[in-house]
């Protein structure tokens, strides 16, 4: 009964964002008190407190292009434009155009790659988001960058992982040549 109910909560975000979230049923079927633990992070992967939806998303989105650039990244993307997240500012970031994103999207997707890949920058754009949106700011991008890192691993660890591929962004395709690692 309650792995059903599981079941059908995994097949609605499927359904919401158009995301093939095979590995949570896998995972569902394997062990439900796993997936409750897993539930339970989905609590810290969803923290935003006080920051810009934009600076938050932008990060998001580079932490899981440094793990994945495909259907993870997608589902940020789609979970950005659901929450209002401009399209422009969102293909401006896949394309590397940063400055074009705008100054919070900028410093969000400057900030996630650089502490995904541990970065020489990284310390100077931890202090620089601290400085914009302050100590509670700053761990909402560190929980972020961490927690969107962790479902293409997850992915991966449970054989379904996946290639670079295109993102769409509302009437748009982005080719993803590999993941940035740099923050440039």
């Amino acid at each position: 009964m309650l792995k059903q109910f599981l079941h059908r909560r995994i097949a609605a975000l499927e359904h919401a964002f158009g995301y093939d979230a095979s590995y949570l049923h896998d995972l569902t079927d394997a062990s439900t008190p796993a997936f409750a633990k897993f539930a339970m992070f989905q609590w810290m992967s969803s923290h935003r407190d006080p920051i810009p939806r934009d600076a938050w998303f932008a990060a998001r989105i580079a932490a899981a292009l440094s793990e994945d650039c495909g259907p993870c990244t997608q589902l940020v993307v789609n979970m950005a434009l659901r929450d209002g997240m401009k399209p422009e500012a969102i293909a401006s970031l896949l394309r590397g155009d940063l400055e074009q994103a705008g100054p919070d999207a900028e410093l969000g997707f400057r900030y996630g790659i650089a502490v995904a890949n541990g970065t020489d920058d990284a310390l100077r754009l931890c202090e620089e988001a601290q400085a914009r949106y302050g100590k509670r700011g700053l761990v909402s991008l560190a929980f972020a960058v961490a927690s969107s890192r962790v479902y293409p691993a997850l992915k991966r660890g449970l054989g379904h992982g996946a290639a670079c591929s295109r993102i769409v962004v509302s009437d748009q395709t982005i080719t993803i040549r590999e993941a940035p690692r740099k923050a440039s």
